[in-house]
């Protein structure tokens, strides 16, 4: 089944919205006006995120989210809160478990491959685990598991027990379920859904002159949804602070696998991109339920 919305190879998704005002005020979880990265999270967890279990590392929700707090735990005892968005029910959290639901460790690296599954470290610097969780290549994400253009997926993978990698087609009902709810847009397009899944911290700021409508401007205005994605890039600190890229599970042939992109980068369509992205790539992931 050919995907939706492909831009090549190595999409880096943007999101902006159009200019008009923009408050210089960004604010993240802890109520600070800043563009921190918030390393070691503000969760009522804290912890180091290396296998002993944290808590949610989200504290804050505006009042449009459905948010189902601990709504499931790792391998590891790591707690994570989820939102409802549509009909879905999606972690609201970036994973950092260290083992697969059956005991295997996925073990932590600083090279690539697309053969062997590891996990990598956000900026190499460990203190931004429990919030920005661990990035995984794509064959750690499957874990062997094979792939299925059907809807549900049903490949749990990484994910705990009872959810599963969100294939190309669940993010495409997310997407489009946010498009059909004027409360998830800015600037009065439906075009503009970025900032309402994009968390209100930790993203690099924007000026007025640039893309007013990206997620790191005025970022108190984000996450209707509760999401809360937060900007952890790719291993080694690539697009940290600026892009947000996720793995689905859906591969098309040959070809790389998708995953999901948005970021501060200016694009005019203002949305959510699905492309190709090689297996090697280490990107977050966010678990949807059974």
């Amino acid at each position: 089944m050919r995907k939706l919305f492909i831009l090549g190879t190595a999409i880096v998704v943007s999101v902006a919205m159009l200019m008009t005002s923009c408050k210089k005020e960004e604010v993240n979880n802890n109520g600070n006006n800043s563009n921190t990265e918030n390393p070691g999270g503000g969760g009522s967890g804290g912890g180091s995120g290396s296998g002993g279990g944290t808590g949610s590392a989200n504290t804050d929700y505006p009042s449009t989210a459905i948010v189902i707090h601990n709504a499931v735990t790792d391998i590891d005892g790591n707690r994570y809160d989820a939102v409802q968005i549509g009909n879905q029910v999606w972690m609201a959290e970036n994973l950092r478990t260290t083992k697969y639901s059956d005991g295997t460790v996925i073990p932590i690296s600083s090279s690539t491959s697309s053969t062997i599954a590891y996990r990598y470290v956000p900026k190499n610097d460990m203190n931004y685990v429990p919030s920005y969780g661990y990035l995984y290549n794509w064959t750690a994400v499957m874990h062997g598991e094979n792939i299925s253009d059907d809807d549900p997926i049903g490949v749990q993978g990484i994910c705990p027990t009872g959810w599963h990698v969100p294939n190309g087609s669940e993010w495409s009902q997310m997407k489009e379920y946010m498009k059909s709810q004027s409360l998830y847009w800015s600037n009065g397009s439906p075009n503009h859904i970025a900032k309402a899944l994009s968390a209100t911290w930790g993203w690099d700021s924007v000026e007025e002159e640039y893309n007013v409508y990206a997620p790191g401007c005025n970022m108190s205005t984000n996450n209707a949804t509760g999401f809360s994605a937060l900007p952890a890039g790719i291993a080694n600190g690539g697009g940290f602070g600026s892009s947000a890229q996720f793995w689905t599970s859906s591969k098309d042939g040959s070809h790389p696998a998708y995953s999901i992109h948005w970021g501060n980068v200016y694009n005019p369509e203002f949305d959510l991109y699905y492309g190709e992205t090689e297996e090697y790539r280490s990107l977050s992931v966010r678990c949807v339920r059974d």
